[in-house]
């Protein structure tokens, strides 16, 4: 390791270290880097809800429930693939009712519970019978037994073949100490004591909880699994970029790791890098139902102008891709891509005979630093064929309540990512009419039934023929525009790898257990 990697304040410490060591000639310098490699920073630039690993659905804070908590399978890094965590192996019933977990040996909580099939039981049924937010992952499970020590048993309602990806997802069941929820358990189930607190199965244990100022995970050096590098993660809480980046320049962090400036990333400072993956981070265009953009032929004129081939380097370098669906790639790669019209001519014509054409595009404020950019952009592409478009910033919270409010943007644009990467999270979540973040309420019954057909299937290619088709309703009947997808983007210093990002997750959330300074 040099001492350009390391935080500012270990490389003043370790250069007066080193000078003494000149100086005198008594300290072996060779110790040294070993001792400056314990503590890696990673800032978050939102404050947790509660580390409650049931009741709050993190963002930034997801990787730190993930190294704390642990549930019975995860994504693999870069992929869609489901593998073990707590369980070795499983087991589906040939009716696809029952699902039988295998547990791993030897692993503890780190409170030192054994972790045996009564405690995953415990943990599943506090997440199913309580009333906490993330309750619904469960809302298709009856039954949940522990058939012996080692082995837990599953049993759906019905036939789900996106249970595993729920089970998979970094929101999904974890298991949590039932010494812990016993001792604590009072009128709420632990929810309280689990807000600050924590007692899970991972690589990291929860060792300083400071709302709005930060958080501390210390390495469970009895953890089953291969032992972290870090001793130490700390996770100060800076919600504004700049801070960060300047943070990162001055070597006080050790990472940016989401929300870099793009126009920043093709000329990094001497010692930084880029470590990027695909994600599921999918900028997504909400059409309100009594827009101009219901009318066909406006609506052509508008994907003419704002065709993201046009712009899309522009906002994002080369970390952002035209969308080919309404689902992120690697969730589901269409057959035939979606394609945005090009004549700008007709698009001219359309807009000169339908007489002034006015719209607005709605950013909330939560996403303006991300989204301003391409608005910005949508706003001149739509200038260009002589479409008058304003950029209106939503206060936050604002655009959830859009199918009540008659006076809404023409187009709500947002950078949206599901919570599994089965494409029934995303139909399910932002497309059908009852979707809980369908903006404005629109549904499209024909769409709608393909989406909820595809949901029996387990033949992948039959499953994703069907959830295509629907996409493609979905557009060309002028619901959703899909844009942009946006890698996932981490600023970091050279010789820092093994960051393990996972499409499922929000933007930026590391794996503490395997990033590590390079050899």
């Amino acid at each position: 390791m040099t001492i350009q990697r390391l935080p500012g304040y270990r490389q003043r410490y370790l250069r007066c270290v080193l000078s003494a060591v000149v100086a005198l000639g008594a300290v072996a310098a060779s110790a040294m880097p070993s001792a400056a490699q314990e503590v890696l920073r990673l800032p978050i630039a939102t404050d947790f809800d509660s580390f409650d690993p049931d009741n709050a659905f993190e963002m930034d804070g997801l990787a730190a429930i993930n190294n704390v908590y642990e549930g019975l399978v995860e994504y693999v890094p870069g992929s869609a693939d489901i593998r073990g965590r707590l369980a070795t192996d499983w087991d589906v019933s040939d009716d696809g009712l029952v699902y039988t977990f295998d547990l791993v040996n030897g692993a503890t909580f780190h409170d030192g519970t054994p972790v045996d099939a009564e405690a995953v039981v415990a943990s599943f049924q506090r997440r199913k019978e309580s009333d906490l937010i993330l309750s619904y992952f469960l809302w298709n499970l009856e039954e949940i037994e522990a058939t012996d020590e080692d082995t837990v048993e599953l049993t759906l309602g019905m036939p789900q073949p996106s249970f595993l990806d729920s089970l998979a997802s970094p929101w999904g069941p974890k298991v949590i100490s039932p010494t812990a929820l016993s001792e604590h358990s009072g009128e709420d189930n632990a929810a309280e004591w689990l807000d600050t607190n924590a007692v899970g199965t991972g690589p990291y244990q929860l060792a300083s909880f400071d709302r709005g100022q930060g958080y501390v995970l210390e390495r469970y050096n009895d953890y089953y699994g291969d032992p972290a590098f870090f001793d130490t993660i700390e996770l100060p809480l800076m919600p504004e970029v700049s801070q960060q980046v300047l943070s990162l320049q001055t070597q006080e962090v050790d990472a940016v790791p989401s929300n870099y400036p793009w126009a920043q990333l093709a000329a990094l400072p001497p010692g930084l890098e880029i470590t990027t993956a695909k994600s599921t981070s999918l900028i997504i265009g909400f059409i309100k139902p009594d827009s101009p953009l219901t009318d066909p032929e406006i609506r052509e004129a508008f994907l003419t102008a704002i065709n993201p081939e046009g712009w899309v380097e522009d906002a994002f370098g080369a970390y952002g891709h035209p969308a080919k669906s309404l689902y992120p790639t690697i969730m589901l790669d269409p057959e035939t891509p979606l394609s945005f019209p090009t004549d700008e001519d007709a698009a001219k014509q359309t807009v000169a005979d339908e007489g002034p054409i006015s719209l607005t595009i709605g950013i909330s404020t939560e996403e303006a630093n991300a989204l301003g950019r391409v608005g910005d952009l949508m706003v001149a592409e739509l200038a260009a064929i002589g479409i008058d478009a304003t950029v209106t910033i939503l206060p936050s919270g604002a655009a959830f309540g859009l199918r009540d409010n008659p006076d809404g943007p023409d187009m709500y644009i947002g950078k949206l990512t599901p919570d599994a990467l089965h494409p029934e999270n995303q139909a399910a979540i932002f497309f059908t009419e009852n979707a809980p973040i369908n903006f404005y309420g629109r549904g499209l019954p024909e769409a709608d039934a393909l989406v909820a057909e595809a949901g029996t299937l387990t033949d992948i290619a039959e499953r994703d023929a069907l959830y295509e088709e629907a996409s493609r309703l979905y557009i060309e009947n002028g619901l959703f525009i899909p844009l942009v997808e946006v890698d996932d983007v981490v600023v970091h210093p050279e010789g820092l790898v093994d960051f393990d990002l996972r499409a499922a997750y929000a933007p930026g959330n590391i794996d503490y257990g395997s990033v590590r300074w390079a050899d």
